[in-house]
């Protein structure tokens, strides 16, 4: 039986990303798609779960590209190409960390615009992504670990976003 996403995997391998951002997606895809659940099964909040899978496949495909930090602009401008929904696009584009600010990019040689995951399904791709290294996931306990090389202000970003998504699931994740 296809998995959620599915449909999303041949335009990772038409951009040309390689095995590796392909296994990384589809295991993040696997991390998210099982939080959009527990979140949907404790009944806290409403998601739609196809746009989280969709999103999950898709939001490395801009190291098609490039593996700097703009993966994730070129990620957004690939998907608009291609005429995904705008949410995909969004997805895409705020999933790095626990999203960036406009001076957190300007630090990067990025344009000055936040890229801050709003919608509880940006939130979970983005999420997700922080709990995947390479195709290995990993848990809470090695995700606040991996955090400790960011400013304070960073870790508070990636603790909140966890922390926020373990309240609507009503458990530690994933």
């Amino acid at each position: 039986m296809p998995e959620p996403g599915d449909e999303y995997i041949s335009y990772l391998k038409e951009a040309g990303c390689d095995p590796g951002v392909i296994s990384h997606c589809l295991t993040v895809r696997e991390v998210a798609v099982r939080i959009a659940d527990l979140i949907l099964s404790a009944g806290t909040a409403q998601l739609n779960r196809d746009l989280v899978a969709a999103g999950a496949v898709l939001h490395d495909i801009g190291r098609s590209e490039t593996h700097g930090m703009d993966h994730a602009d070129a990620g957004g401008r690939i998907c608009r190409t291609k005429g995904f929904p705008e949410e995909v696009c969004l997805i895409v584009e705020r999933h790095i960390g626990a999203g960036l600010t406009g001076s957190d990019r300007i630090g990067f040689g990025l344009s000055d615009v936040d890229r801050i995951p709003e919608t509880i399904e940006e939130k979970i791709v983005a999420h997700a992504d922080n709990l995947v290294k390479g195709s290995r996931i990993i848990n809470r306990s090695d995700l606040n670990l991996s955090i400790l090389k960011f400013p304070q202000e960073v870790q508070e970003r990636f603790t909140a976003l966890a922390d926020e998504l373990e309240a609507f699931a009503g458990r530690s994740l994933p």
